[in-house]
């Protein structure tokens, strides 16, 4: 007998209670390992001297981990290589300890003097560790230690030590909610880091330990959206949870007002030719005509966080796009909340899971904006791999976007979906079926029709959900329908599912006045098997018996007996009471109570129609994207949104007296000398230009965003001043138009320059030149050479900077809407006569290089004469800015009659357009004689796209159906920049948003005069200055959206060339590559 614990001991056989471990498990010594032998051998490995021995222990250790096995028994030699010197070693020391920590409280407890040495450790990650174990202890006696720890590390020089920090914080919060006061420091602390590492774990913490200390978030706010873009996804996800909180806290709500919220006119008012003519005081003016006309005004804050998460709609993680969707739908005005569709539709290609996610937040979304994903209706047919949640989902969010212009294509694919082997899927498309029939009163009877010729249906289930949705129909027009009813009652013999059966002996009931003989015989069928019946459909016989016996006593009184009779003896309770109930109220006994005189009241009263709703209609009070939004129900730790305030509480807590994340600049004394004067002016204009600034602004909102006080501006005006006493003087208007001059230069130099004097010396003068040679309008030195200038510069580059200077002379048909007013600055100088001369030395040569592109480049033909029954009709893109619309393409519509007879009544038809196009049609031509040819013009919005504008152009007695598409060139306006302006918004546009493609020049297109042609030729876009001369830049921005697009054409040595293209709108981009290479190649 002693044999076979020596055979256990030796070989490794399984014995005594424990569990048999076998050989998967890469740390068993052999085949079978006992429990007590269990890990023997890396016990010893960890014991010995090797570093090497103790690392391959440990790695071992830790794949056991990340297996799920359970490695707790090696804690006691683990924890005793916490101070091992091989960094190697303590970080997988330190991975075991976090997860093993709380369980072995006591064991890590003797360790813990070992851990807070590690808190001092040279190496981040061991400090970071250190940290990571001492949180995961959650005894109350060590509260003191950890919150030490937490403070020391969150002034730590690494950000990974302060992002440990962050995370260490909510779990000592958890632990000890006393000690809240002291963590609110650190998180106040650790918010004011400038490292986009430690940004989301913070956020994190302060969720977590005081989410309505929104004051902490005040000075940070600015910061927080300009960081979101570089933290990482779950930081991100975090930031604009919480940032859709405070801004519902902070800012008025942008659909108040919605009849004035008139954005273009706004623009066009501000940036008017008027108040390019009166300078700064126009400003003025203009604020002081804002509360006259009390319009909804965005608070650059809340401009700045929609236009900072936006990009983010292109993440790769599901969730940061999620998270952006919900705070677009809770915070952006109507016209903007479209951009989430895109994005929202591309997560449908992902898993299951994500799915189902985003399909809940859409079909609450399609409830209050179904225009929204009305172009994007395909994208949720229902696939039959879909499981059954996803395609009632799909199902829901098709009911929510039928309209009368889709319903047709709806029903066609609700007609296939009945066909489908799931059964749930079925009842769900029937029941969808009758939502659009009561929602679109056009398609009720087609509806009707066919949900009655489903009762023929060999599956009971699509028969029975059939008739439930029937009886609701029905009940909207009863008196039209008997023979509906007459043929449901037919079908009492055959249907089964105790619900169907109730909703036909209801109907029958309730409109028994239609259907008067064969009402008494369907009671006759149910009596025979009351017994046998479910107890819902004897409650409605019992009704049915009622309702008879009110309206055709004669035939009914003894069935009705019969009936209350079986009914009184029933086994359900419920029945029986309502037996009772009803057998007093309609034939009452001589005691019988004052109710029965109104038995008929009671039972046949008009009852309203059911309203068929989604059942995401009222969700949209959770926050989407919210667990409580999944489940319609508030989870715990739900944080609810808040409402709009009814006034704006007021923005300026959110200035910052120090700008963040910037370099120290050199200005101080300039700064101090100028300081009172520029930073009152500033207060008057700043806000009212960043009041109504739209994306195409943003520079000015972030120099705003960093320093609302001014005092950022002041240090770069400071310098214009300097520059005009260098120069001899000049007037106090001329000073003041200079102020709107280098707030456009030196847009990067304000938010860096604000109130940081005494930190640096006398190092001025140099960055001041610097400054002053980047205006080239006011630099001497071209006041000085104009001649020996462009002596040097190349034909090409010639063109550039008179760019500028010919939109003084020509607003109208250079400056684009979106361009900031720049024409002030230009004749800024101390001799006015040199200036003019300028301006007519460069007339002459500007007309071939500027003026040709920016005419028409040719005509299309659009109705050609045959066709047009002798009106013939060419269009040309004007390349104008259109009068009616500043978002319009304008076109010159050429229209000639090749007949002997005259076309009378020429005008555009009602045009049937795709989403977002809209067209400005031309006047009426009354008459066109025979031989006369006529000139209009007419605009059309594209919509930043080069889809067809279709439209018919009718005359008295013909319509012709014609249709422009545009190249993608003409879908832009050209934008004057500086190089440095350029070089500072092509930065932005990376990534994504940057696509390059290398050419090879022909020799017919190297001189500078035919790259400049060809480019321009094929798309509107403005030329930039460039300093080198075998580049080429050009700009422009999109006529709807006013997206920035910028072009760099870099030519290199025999012909080869790279072309590149940045610009938010990726598909112009791509087409704009493609059309410049063969316009270029060719």
């Amino acid at each position: 007998m002693s044999a076979a614990p020596a055979y256990s001991e030796d070989k490794g056989g399984s014995a005594g209670p424990g569990e048999p471990e076998y050989g998967h498990d890469p740390a068993s010594g052999g085949i079978f390992s006992s429990d007590y032998k269990r890990h023997d051998d890396l016990k010893e490995m960890l014991d010995t001297n090797k570093d090497s021995l103790k690392l391959e222990a440990m790695k071992r250790i830790v794949a056991m981990i990340a297996r799920g096995k359970n490695a707790s028994d090696l804690f006691p030699a683990v924890v005793k290589n916490v101070a091992c010197k091989n960094i190697e070693v303590k970080k997988l020391v330190y991975v075991y300890l976090v997860r093993y920590a709380e369980e072995q409280q006591d064991l890590a407890l003797l360790s813990i003097s070992t851990f807070q040495r590690g808190l001092k450790d040279p190496n981040q990650l061991i400090r970071a560790s250190a940290l990571r174990v001492l949180s995961s202890i959650r005894v109350p006696i060590i509260v003191p230690i950890m919150m030490l720890a937490i403070k020391e590390a969150a002034s730590d020089m690494s950000p990974y030590v302060r992002k440990t920090a962050a995370h260490a914080i909510p779990k000592l919060y958890s632990l000890d909610s006393d000690q809240k006061d002291q963590l609110i420091e650190v998180i106040e602390k650790l918010l004011a880091d400038k490292t986009t590492l430690v940004a989301g774990s913070v956020v994190m913490a302060f969720e977590e330990v005081c989410p309505e200390r929104i004051d902490l978030i005040h000075k940070n706010y600015r910061k927080l959206c300009n960081l979101l873009i570089d933290v990482e996804e779950w930081g991100q996800v975090v930031i604009i949870s919480m940032l859709t909180r405070y801004a519902r806290t902070q800012f008025l709500s942008p659909t108040q007002n919605e009849s004035l919220l008139e954005e273009n006119p706004e623009k066009a008012f501000y940036g008017s030719e008027e108040d390019e003519a009166k300078g700064p005081g126009s400003e003025e003016a203009a604020t002081a005509a804002l509360p006259a006309r009390k319009p909804y005004v965005m608070d650059p804050d809340h401009r700045l966080l929609l236009r900072n998460t936006k990009p983010l709609l292109q993440s790769r993680s599901a969730a940061v796009v999620m998270a952006v969707a919900q705070l677009y739908f809770h915070l952006a005005p109507k016209a903007e909340v479209g951009v989430i569709a895109k994005a929202l539709v591309r997560l449908l290609r992902s898993h299951s899971e994500v799915q189902y996610v985003v399909l809940q937040n859409v079909a609450t979304m399609s409830i209050k904006r179904r225009g929204m994903f009305e172009p994007y209706l395909k994208s949720f047919y229902i696939r039959s791999t879909d499981p059954t949640q996803i395609k009632i989902l799909k199902l829901e969010v098709l009911t929510n976007l039928a309209s009368e212009t889709n319903i047709p294509t709806v029903l066609r694919e609700f007609q296939t979906y009945i066909r489908s082997m799931d059964k749930d899927f079925v009842a769900a498309t029937i029941q969808a079926i009758g939502r659009c029939a009561t929602n679109i009163g056009r398609v009720r009877d087609t509806c009707l029709n066919g949900l009655v010729q489903l009762l023929s249906n060999r599956d009971e289930l699509v028969v029975a959900e059939s008739v439930v949705v029937i009886k609701k129909l029905l009940q909207m027009q009863p008196a039209q329908h008997g023979e509906i009813i007459k043929h449901l009652a037919k079908l009492t013999d055959n249907i089964q599912v105790p619900m169907a059966r109730a909703s036909i002996l209801w109907l029958i009931g309730e409109y028994c006045e239609h259907v008067p003989k064969i009402a008494p015989d369907v009671l006759r069928k149910m009596a025979k098997s009351f017994t046998a019946e479910e107890d819902i459909v004897k409650l409605q016989v019992i009704n049915l018996a009622a309702k008879l016996y009110l309206t055709n006593s004669k035939q009914t009184k003894l069935l009705t007996q019969y009936v209350l009779s079986l009914a009184k003896y029933d086994q359900n309770y419920d029945i029986r009471d309502r037996a009772r109930f009803t057998r007093q109220l309609i034939a009452p006994s001589e005691q019988g109570g004052a109710l029965s005189r109104h038995a008929k009241k009671l039972f046949l009263a008009p009852k309203p129609a059911p309203i068929l709703e989604s059942s995401f209609k009222d969700r949209d009070h959770f926050q989407l994207g919210s667990l409580s939004h999944l489940l319609n129900a508030k989870a715990t730790g739900y944080q609810e949104l808040p409402d709009w305030p009814e006034e704006a509480p007021d923005p300026s807590v959110r200035n910052v007296e120090v700008p963040e994340w910037t370099k120290c600049s050199n200005r101080e004394k300039r700064k101090e000398k100028e300081k009172p004067f520029y930073s009152d002016s500033e207060g008057e204009s700043g806000p009212t230009e960043s009041a109504d600034s739209e994306p195409e602004s943003e520079s000015e909102s972030e120099s705003k965003s960093s320093s609302e006080s001014g005092s950022g501006e002041s240090s770069s005006e400071s310098d214009n001043e300097d520059d005009e006493e260098e120069k001899g003087g000049g007037s106090e208007s001329e000073q003041s138009e200079d102020e709107g001059e280098k707030k456009k230069k030196t847009k990067k130099k304000k938010a860096s320059e604000g109130h940081r004097e005494g930190s640096s010396s006398e190092e001025g003068s140099d960055s001041s030149s610097s400054s002053e040679s980047e205006v080239t309008s006011e630099s001497e030195e071209e006041q000085v050479e104009p001649a020996s200038w462009r002596k040097k510069t190349p034909p090409s580059s010639k063109s550039a900077p008179v760019a500028k200077e010919i939109s003084l002379l020509d607003l109208e048909d250079f400056t684009p809407p979106s361009v900031q007013p720049v024409s002030p600055p230009m004749v800024v100088s101390t001799s006015l006569a040199a200036d003019l001369e300028g301006l007519t030395l460069t007339d002459s040569s500007l007309v071939p290089s500027l003026l040709s592109p920016v005419s028409s480049i040719g005509r299309h033909e659009l109705l050609h004469r045959v066709a047009g029954e002798g009106l013939a009709v060419d269009y040309a893109f004007s390349r104008q800015p259109f009068s009616g619309d500043p978002h319009m393409v304008s076109l010159h519509i050429y229209l000639s009659n090749n007949s002997e007879t005259p076309i009378k009544g020429l005008h555009v038809g009602t045009p049937k357009l795709p989403a977002g196009i809209s067209i400005q049609e031309f006047p009426e031509i009354e008459s066109l004689a025979p031989g006369e040819s006529t000139t209009t013009v007419m605009g059309i919005n594209f919509c930043d796209s080069t889809q067809a504008a279709n439209f018919q152009l009718c005359t008295q007695t013909r319509q012709f159906y014609v249709s422009i598409q545009p190249p993608v060139g003409e879908l832009m306006a050209p934008v004057f920049m500086s190089e440095n302006e350029f070089k500072k918004e092509q930065g932005k546009l990376t990534g994504m948003n940057e696509i390059t493609e290398k050419l090879t020049l022909p020799d017919t297109c190297r001189s500078d005069h035919m790259v400049v042609q060809k480019v321009t030729a094929t798309a509107n876009l403005g030329r930039v200055p460039c300093g080198t001369s075998d580049e080429y830049r050009f700009a422009g921005r999109t006529l709807t959206s006013g997206s920035l697009v910028l072009l760099t054409l870099d030519a290199r040595a025999a012909g080869a060339a790279q072309l590149t293209v940045n610009s938010e709108k990726m598909v112009i981009g791509t087409m704009l590559v493609k059309d410049v290479i063969q316009a270029l190649t060719q």
